[in-house]
């Protein structure tokens, strides 16, 4: 399948252009200049507020002034992951695409599907003059990978819609209505480097390949976390031999499950051969234990250079606090089957010498009560090992509605289009609905999109022929409300 055939092309002619455009999480200059640039060329009033939040203002089509006002939403970051072989500056480089089959994908890097493609659409309704409508606004908000802050610096009146469509959802044919709230706890251990003594065995050890992906929609489905994986392992060693840990590394996003994790650690000599035959076994069983959800993950040890460690009782506190530490799934939603209700990610450990080992983890729940004990039992857990540990205020939930009027519209659409009724459901990733709906009580609200896949990872892929059928539904909801 080629570029040229891809359709609806005008959609994907937009998300070409967007792909051309970096838009890191907090450095979405680019992407406003662009967003004006297209309001201008289409003489459309667009506004741009402090956070840097952009809406475009678009007349409604003849004999359509009265309908309600409809928001179009999306938010114009992504997340920038890329596989360690790859070169690429998410500053200043376009994100390379190509179609395999009816997957489009990037190569190595994230694709920036989400919300890239919610965007495109956005464009493509705002510049088509053939999609019946009433007044409506596009909603292009900053921010959303990193803490929802766009969404958080709304202002009220920067909108005035009476409905809003959350175009950054990621299974066509799926209606959301609910999402979950969450919040960041981050950990600190203060630590003093020491000299190992004489005699020691360096080593480096490395787990790599594994599947990661969205810490709220990809949580339940059995991956394994790169730094809960590699301090197993560290864990088991500092059990059985004199271990100094002079470094670890792992993760990277708060909202991507780690795939690779690092460390450089020491023990005497003598041990150097026991210590591989050890970790041969544990990579086995790892590949046993993950062998459906994990097949590409590696494992490495190999000899390195000597440096100083972190000192023993650090080490000691440290490794006992992340094997014990909560993650992944805490509880399941007794309202709506198989839905998530609460979890945790540990997303990140790294060394920041002036501040200390720093880890970072995200929890989130339906459920206000709940994902407090979770982020509580996060807190308890690495203050038992003596660390400083900070919770974040977090971003509210978006309740589910099921009487929503827009629903039965978005419901009727679907069913009239595909002759099947879409499924309504509520999902466990962050949405900005929530902090919508605090900011405007009365708006009516769904979340939809096409089906992408391995999101917030180099694996992050786009089914091509969802984005016409999502395509057909968006612009006959436009149609009907």
């Amino acid at each position: 399948m080629e570029n040229t055939e891809l359709k609806p092309a005008i959609v994907f002619d937009y998300f070409r252009e967007i792909c051309q455009v970096p838009r890191p999480s907090k450095r979405e200059e680019k992407i406003i200049r662009y967003l004006r640039t297209f309001g201008e060329t289409h003489h459309l009033e667009t506004l741009v507020d402090e956070a840097g939040n952009v809406i475009i203002k678009k007349p409604a089509t003849p004999g359509r002034e009265n309908r309600k006002k409809v928001v179009l939403q999306s938010h114009i970051d992504m997340v920038c992951e890329k596989n360690k072989d790859v070169e690429h500056d998410f500053l200043n480089d376009p994100i390379e695409t190509y179609v395999d089959g009816e997957w489009m994908k990037a190569r190595g890097t994230t694709l920036g599907a989400d919300n890239g493609i919610g965007m495109a659409a956005q464009l493509a309704v705002l510049a088509s003059d053939d999609i019946e409508h009433g007044p409506l606004e596009a909603l292009f908000t900053v921010d959303e990978e990193t803490g929802l802050t766009g969404a958080f610096a709304l202002k009220s009146g920067f909108m005035n819609g009476d409905v809003l469509l959350n175009l950054d959802s990621e299974d066509e044919g799926e209606i959301f209505i609910g999402c979950a709230g969450g919040c960041r706890t981050s950990a600190v251990f203060p630590f003093r480097r020491t000299e190992v003594p004489a005699g020691y065995f360096y080593f480096s050890v490395e787990v790599n390949g594994l599947t990661g992906g969205h810490s709220g929609d990809d949580i339940n489905k059995g991956r394994a976390n790169a730094n809960k994986v590699l301090n197993r392992f560290l864990y088991m060693a500092a059990e059985k031999y004199d271990l100094y840990l002079c470094d670890i590394a792992g993760g990277n996003l708060h909202n991507a499950i780690p795939r690779e994790a690092r460390a450089v650690c020491a023990i005497p000599m003598k041990e150097k051969e026991n210590i591989r035959i050890d970790f041969n076994i544990f990579a086995a069983d790892i590949e046993a234990e993950y062998h459906v959800t994990e097949p590409n993950v590696t494992f490495i040890l190999q000899s390195t250079d000597a440096m100083p460690a972190i000192d023993r009782d650090t080490t000691a506190r440290l490794l006992r606090a992340i094997h014990a530490v909560p993650n992944g799934v805490f509880m399941m939603s007794q309202d709506m089957p198989g839905l998530v209700e609460t979890s945790s990610n540990l997303a990140s450990v790294k060394i920041v010498e002036e501040e200390g080992i720093v880890i970072g983890s995200s929890q989130r729940s339906s459920t206000l009560s709940s994902r407090r004990d979770m982020s509580d039992s996060v807190k308890a857990t690495f203050e038992l090992g003596g660390a400083n540990v900070e919770v974040g205020d977090g971003y509210p939930g978006w309740k589910p509605n099921p009487g929503s009027p827009l629903l039965q519209v978005a419901v009727d659409s679907y069913k009239r289009l595909y002759g099947v009724a879409p499924k309504v459901k509520a999902i466990h990733a962050g949405l900005e609905c929530g902090l919508f709906l605090e900011k405007y009580p009365g708006l009516d609200m769904i979340s939809f999109g096409p089906t992408l896949r391995g999101v917030h990872s180099p694996d992050e892929r786009m089914h091509i022929p969802s984005v016409e059928r999502f395509w057909n539904h968006l612009t006959d909801i436009l149609k009907s409300i």
